[in-house]
């Protein structure tokens, strides 16, 4: 799966594979420029992630919360 997955960001030229011809043959991938440019925003976003841990984490939470009510509500009905 996850040389599949290479593969395809190669064809759309987010990351660039190089093979090196030793035994065991070796491969290498990188980013190109434009697969650094694509991961900013990724990176971005996860640091928002980290900063706003807590707060994702109450959401859950109460999603949790939430979701545990209408099960006790349905399983009463």
């Amino acid at each position: 799966m996850m040389t599949q997955t290479l593969r395809e960001l190669e064809e759309k030229g987010l990351v660039c594979r190089e093979i090196h011809q030793i035994m065991p043959p070796n491969v290498e991938y990188s980013l190109t420029s434009l697969g650094k440019v694509f991961g900013e925003p990724i990176e971005q976003l996860y640091l928002w992630g980290i900063d706003h841990a807590d707060a994702l984490e109450a959401l859950g939470a109460n999603e949790r919360r939430a979701v545990a009510a209408d099960t006790l509500m349905e399983a009463a009905e």
